[in-house]
């Protein structure tokens, strides 16, 4: 079932994405975290070169606290990636390559900034024990994983004209 059907006049419902899709919709993100991640951390050492200075020929860039901070940063970084993504279109990169749209509880509309900020701080526990969170979706008739139901969002699958 690709395309919108209504049971009542204040809900849409969609098809679910399979766990497939969704498994290769994150390949592609993760490939596109990895290159903000290089772009993120070529600036953080450009700033601590600026700040302590060149290392001695042969020794590595040394951080101290200021690792925590610019790990904290790192996080939040891709925090926005997602959260700004999701706000704005519901979609990601990987996740319009696949048809896949994140909506808030309506099925109509891009879910909040509260959502999607739940959502990727609960993300990372649906991939805890082998994608536990993940396989949860075939025990619900939603179809939702643990981190949908969690943020009140759901992932549907968009018919091919409205990718």
């Amino acid at each position: 079932m690709n395309a919108p059907t209504m049971n009542n006049p204040n809900t849409v419902e969609f098809a679910s994405p399979s766990l497939l899709r969704r498994f290769a919709a994150m390949v592609y993100d993760t490939l596109l975290i990895m290159a903000i991640s290089i772009l993120y951390g070529a600036v953080m050492t450009g700033i601590n070169v600026a700040v302590k200075g060149v290392p001695e020929t042969g020794e590595r860039v040394t951080w101290g606290i200021f690792g925590v901070v610019v790990f904290i940063g790192w996080i939040f970084t891709i925090g926005l990636f997602f959260c700004y993504f999701w706000h704005k279109s519901g979609q990601t990169l990987g996740m319009k390559t696949w048809r896949m749209k994140i909506v808030n509880g309506d099925n109509l509309n891009c879910p909040s900034y509260a959502q999607c900020i739940i959502r990727f701080l609960c993300a990372p526990l649906s991939l805890c024990f082998f994608g536990a969170g993940y396989w949860l979706m075939y025990t619900n008739a939603e179809r939702q994983t643990l981190h949908d139901k969690i943020s009140k969002t759901r992932t549907v699958l968009l018919s091919k004209e409205t990718k």
